[in-house]
């Protein structure tokens, strides 16, 4: 899972680099949680937006109070179940959520670390993801996931569907067969760039309230 990500570009680098013509002010921050506010890049008409939104769909599972906070779900296991598949079967529901990199917790419970992976030679790169307008947080995402390749396997099995330049236009706008392409592939172990640090995993002012969830 990836529960943890960076923004660490302004909103013009962003949208300069996704062809936004006309970026909107947003209020994300640089380390990016489950619950919290992330940058998204959208098409509409053939325009490219770029857009503030809650990372994670909201989830109310069974059993839960009706004043109780759904639970955010920001990773996405199968673009096939029925939850997914009928958002990720139209494009207008397709996104990238821009990134710097990404982290994955390491080490013994209690005292994991994280390390943080990037695209060689990319500032700035693309995450899969879906989107759509929820009643309790207004717009949402959450992003793709898929198999591990090599690069990441010493620290987890599972990895984002990472995208290049040249397939941003094949992720937003393509058949629901090149969406499922993009998590049934491998992509390059030598793109990745994996960064070990001692910095916690946990940071408790900073965390999320409501535990992050893949389905």
């Amino acid at each position: 899972m990836c529960n943890l990500y960076t923004e660490r570009a302004s909103a013009a680098e962003v949208a300069a680099h996704f062809g936004v013509s006309n970026p909107m002010a947003t209020n994300a921050g640089g380390e990016v949680y489950p619950g919290g506010t992330g940058m998204v890049v959208r098409e509409e008409g053939a325009v490219r937006s770029l857009q503030s939104m809650i990372w994670g769909f909201p989830l109310r599972l069974k059993g839960m109070a009706p004043t109780a906070k759904p639970k955010p779900v920001n990773n996405i296991a199968d673009l096939q179940k029925p939850m997914w598949k009928g958002l990720a079967a139209k494009p207008q529901w397709r996104c990238l959520i821009p990134l710097t990199a990404f982290a994955e917790a390491e080490g013994t419970k209690g005292a994991k670390t994280r390390t943080w992976f990037n695209v060689k030679d990319q500032l700035i790169f693309a995450w899969a993801g879906l989107w759509r307008v929820s009643d309790e947080w207004g717009p949402v995402y959450s992003g793709v996931m898929t198999d591990c390749n090599e690069a990441i396997r010493p620290v987890h099995d599972r990895m984002p569907v990472l995208l290049m330049p040249d397939e941003y236009d094949r992720w937003l706008n393509g058949a629901f067969d090149d969406a499922l392409g993009f998590q049934q592939r491998c992509f390059p172990d030598e793109l990745i760039e994996m960064t070990r640090t001692d910095e916690l995993w946990v940071k408790r002012k900073a965390a999320p309230e409501a535990p992050p969830m893949l389905i």
